[in-house]
């Protein structure tokens, strides 16, 4: 490999993560608009995606879910989901 493509490679790289850090930052910023919606379908679907992100910023946006839900079923789920998280960490 020349040392003109390897510079070319390497910028790729470096391009695709900068792009991957952005488009990861628009979603998180999107489920967790997405927690407090009006549509439950949406709320479901933000609460999913927060299963598979445990951390200490996750930990207080359920807190502050579970106070604003006002659906039984989905401010158990997230309840659980909490006891889980702080299990975990």
């Amino acid at each position: 490999m020349s040392a003109k493509a390897a510079r070319l490679v390497a910028a790729g790289f470096v391009g695709g993560v900068a792009a991957g850090g952005l488009v990861w930052s628009q979603l998180q910023r999107q489920f967790r608009r997405d927690l407090f919606s009006s549509s439950p379908f949406r709320r479901v679907a933000a609460l999913g995606f927060l299963r598979a992100r445990p951390s200490l910023a996750t930990a207080q946006i359920l807190r502050e879910y579970i106070a604003w839900e006002q659906r039984p079923l989905l401010r158990a789920r997230g309840a659980r989901m909490l006891k889980r998280l702080e299990a975990a960490l």
